[in-house]
């Protein structure tokens, strides 16, 4: 699994072979213990040196490291009728170990950086990979001016980036003609420019399915109300005909147990209004999807989205290919918690934020690789185990789990992922959904000290 990980960076171009070899050395390293620190990842201290040297290396930067990655996600792309590109922003908190350059977060006392992902996936939830990333923090002046940026023009805002995401996933669009790229975001997206990019973009373009956070003006004035206002967008998708129901599966939060949840479907083409602020930008014309929970726990949980498109809603069915790819949006979620908690991204301690960027860029890969795994394994069960993971890997992991003769034909996905998420403490009772990335990375980890072990030692070994 480590070794084919190296595939990843097959390409790239850091202006020495030597650099060029290490970075696919120092992946490697790093993705098969991902949770380890960078000394205990390399094998000994002189990789571990060079792996800071490679870090401090000035002709090695974030850009170069994903670029490959990115090029071979954009290949993946091209393979499938249908890619979302989720972009979302966390938060990563290095207060506990600044580098001496770090800036702010949110407040003076509080040190890291703000990391905004693009990734690629399926509608179904595999992840293709990273295509593109764009890392900012705050000086200390700046805080507490948020009602003064307002005002700005939008490139001079932080909110820029969810309109450049947008811009990507229309030159993906273009790099992927014969794929339909759709551009998904939470409510910090609810912008007008997208909606205008759009409206302006030639073809190919990327359609988009975004969260709404303010409740528009449509174009057309409130008569009932006398007038003087303008109608709203929720008022008017909320008066539609209801079109069906639909049942979704709720992942786990901080804030909500995991459940299913009944929604009831409406939705309605408008045009809207650019904001009063802006009055110089055009109207635009798009759809409005609601999907409101009935029957909810009713403890501030229940769902009620309202999704801004600009897929078409001429039937039930493309309404709920619209919900699907908001739902999908969760995987962006999952993608930073692997991150964070699985390879401990905010435990690194590097001096400068040049060398932290840099060293971020790999684990952004591996984060990638695991989630790809996670969500290859719900699927494709069906595929031969092989097509991962490598014979030292699959069989010392059967036999040390098993304690059973290993079977005649390689077991498929499926079967193996069962076995090797048993090591990290994956219990495959009837009841349980398929693992997560957690047992996943506990047991690759794992899995790979056994491989060596039946490399060395192991009945294949050469004489």
């Amino acid at each position: 699994m480590c070794e084919g990980i190296a595939a990843e960076l097959d390409g790239i171009q850091l202006g020495d072979k030597r650099l060029n070899r290490r970075s696919k050395q120092l992946l490697e390293a790093l993705a098969a213990n991902p949770e380890a620190s960078i000394n205990s990842a390399c094998q000994g201290w002189a990789d571990t040196m060079a792996a800071y040297r490679f870090f401090d290396n000035s002709a090695v930067a974030p850009e170069k490291i994903l670029r490959p990655h990115s090029e071979a996600t954009v290949h993946r792309m091209r393979e499938q009728p249908v890619a979302l590109v989720i972009q979302d922003t966390t938060e990563l908190d290095f207060t506990r170990h600044p580098p001496h350059d770090a800036q702010c977060l949110n407040t003076s006392r509080r040190f890291g950086l703000y990391d905004h992902t693009h990734l690629a996936t399926t509608p179904d939830g595999l992840c293709l990979g990273v295509v593109d990333q764009e890392q900012f923090a705050r000086e200390p002046e700046s805080l507490g001016k948020t009602a003064e940026r307002e005002a700005l023009p939008i490139d001079e805002k932080e909110s820029l980036r969810w309109l450049t995401g947008y811009r990507l996933a229309g030159e993906l669009a273009a790099k992927c003609p014969e794929t339909q790229i759709i551009s998904v975001a939470d409510r910090e997206a609810d912008i007008h420019d997208i909606f205008v990019e759009y409206q302006q973009q030639a073809l190919p373009r990327a359609d988009f399915v975004i969260r709404s956070q303010v409740n528009r003006c449509l174009t057309e004035r409130d008569l009932e109300a006398g007038g003087h206002v303008y109608r709203k967008i929720r008022d008017e998708v909320q008066s539609a005909p209801l079109l069906g129901t639909h049942v979704i599966e709720l992942n786990q939060t901080p804030k909500r147990a995991a459940r299913q949840a009944t929604l009831e479907i409406r939705a309605v083409t408008v045009q809207i209004k650019p904001p009063t602020e802006r009055p110089h930008m055009p109207p635009v014309t798009l759809q409005l999807v609601l999907a409101h929970e009935v029957g909810g726990p009713g403890d501030g949980t229940d769902v009620s989205w309202l999704l801004l498109t600009s897929l078409p809603i001429s039937t039930f069915k493309e309404v709920l290919q619209i919900l699907d790819c908001y739902v999908a949006r969760w995987i962006i979620e999952v993608y930073f918690r692997i991150l964070k908690t699985g390879c401990r991204v905010e435990e690194i301690q590097l001096e400068t934020m040049d060398r932290l960027q840099n060293c971020l860029a790999f684990y952004k890969i591996i984060a990638a690789r695991v989630l790809y795994l996670t969500y290859l394994n719900r699927t494709t069960p069906q595929l031969p185990c092989t097509a991962v993971f490598a014979d030292s890997e699959w069989k010392s992991v059967w036999r040390v789990v098993k304690q059973k003769p290993l079977p005649k034909q390689p077991p498929t996905l499926g079967e193996f992922m069962k076995v090797l998420t048993h090591l990290g403490g994956y219990n495959n009772r009837a009841t349980e959904a398929p693992p997560g990335p957690q047992p996943l990375w506990v047991g690759i980890r794992r899995m790979l000290d056994f491989a060596r072990a039946w490399l060395a030692f192991g009945p294949e070994r050469d004489p």
